[in-house]
């Protein structure tokens, strides 16, 4: 299948290869053997319940964590086959993009990092790639799930330059300033492609966001007048749908455009060249506008709207507490995760607990440490 892939994409045959040597697999590409490895760990299964942005329990018709990834990857799919890239190590990257997501969303991560600020920060990018390189316990040979060197860089979508230098080759990137994969530029943008268009349809359906407030945002009135006229009469989540898809359309459309003109202006001729040219997977300045216009409404009226701001307080509230509690006496900790190795080694593995837990697993465990009930 990689005999059609264009010369600048990531033919598995030729990548960096696994921190430790394994025989390629007879019937698999070494990228295909990657995103089953994902799909089978434990961090991968959790995702179903971890937040999106509306906690688990609060509708069973909402997105999670897994649901969101599964909708990135068959974006990213699609895009990467319009551009003759590889859809294997796409769909991997982005099956595994957000294995390191805390419970509760970006507040469960924004509190984490605070508790560890002390001890090297929590960033969900950098603990995607702890996740996959040392927390997976699959295999007797190795810790983690041993991926290729270029699926784990597109796991590592961002890094500090104090981080990068920890971290070794695979963010050697971010002290270089090279660029990863397209395939890895590429299932950033599909994370956006998916997520603005996943975030409206929840928040319509929460009602929290409404049709009227969203057409004042010129990019979805234009969608929303476009399926009026197209389907006269239609309403409902009929028309919502319509909209999504044409939203979801409109951004994949330019950016297979754009990419494919910036590609052909820069002309690489090898991942190698890739890695030294500017980002070539992008929006045009236009669509890049209006995805930024779409972006801004959803953080100024769903992301920080009075019931979802509660939801943060209670989140961040329960994500502390555990992390006050294991911090103070690490014997209420799983044997697991006790450390003898000093306050910063102990504080990592308080974190990758936390980290781990589903949403409802971390109310459960709160309610077990701090309820008088549960005696």
């Amino acid at each position: 299948m990689e005999e059609t892939l264009a010369p600048y994409a990531a033919h598995s045959d030729k990548g960096r290869g696994r921190r430790y040597a394994e025989t390629p697999h007879a019937s698999r590409s070494q990228f295909q053997r990657d995103r089953d490895r994902i799909i089978h760990s434990t961090a991968f299964r959790r995702l179903e319940y971890k937040t999106q942005v509306f906690l688990n329990h609060e509708g069973d018709l909402f997105r999670t964590r897994l649901t969101h990834s599964l909708e990135v990857a068959q974006i990213g799919r699609s895009l990467a086959r319009n551009l003759l890239l590889n859809e294997d190590l796409v769909e991997a990257i982005a099956l595994a993009h957000d294995l390191g997501h805390t419970p509760f969303g970006h507040v469960g991560q924004d509190v984490l990092n605070e508790c560890m600020k002390e001890h090297g920060g929590f960033e969900h990018n950098l603990q995607s790639l702890r996740v996959v390189d040392h927390l997976e316990e699959q295999y007797g040979a190795f810790d983690g799930l041993n991926l290729m060197f270029e699926t784990r860089e597109g796991i590592l979508k961002h890094c500090s330059l104090k981080n990068a230098r920890l971290l070794g080759e695979v963010a050697q990137r971010f002290i270089d300033r090279t660029q990863p994969s397209l395939e890895a530029q590429l299932t950033n943008l599909a994370d956006e492609i998916a997520y603005n268009s996943h975030d409206i349809d929840d928040g319509l359906r929460s009602g929290l966001i409404s049709i009227p407030q969203l057409e004042q945002v010129d990019f979805f009135a234009r969608l929303w007048r476009d399926v009026q006229h197209a389907h006269p009469g239609l309403a409902g989540r009929r028309a919502i749908y319509e909209t999504l898809r044409r939203l979801i359309t409109a951004l994949a459309d330019d950016l297979i455009v754009t990419s494919t003109e910036r590609i052909a202006e820069h002309g690489p001729q090898s991942l190698d060249d890739v890695r030294n040219a500017p980002p070539l997977i992008r929006f045009s300045d236009q669509m890049r506008k209006d995805a930024t216009e779409l972006k801004r409404f959803l953080h100024e009226n769903l992301y920080r709207h009075y019931k979802v701001n509660r939801m943060r307080l209670k989140a961040s509230r329960i994500v502390r507490e555990l992390y006050e509690a294991f911090g103070a006496d690490a014997a209420l900790l799983p044997p697991d995760y006790r450390c003898e190795e000093g306050p910063s080694a102990q504080a990592r593995r308080i974190a990758d607990y936390i980290a781990g837990m589903t949403d409802r697993y971390a109310i459960a465990e709160h309610r077990r440490l701090y309820s008088l009930e549960e005696l």
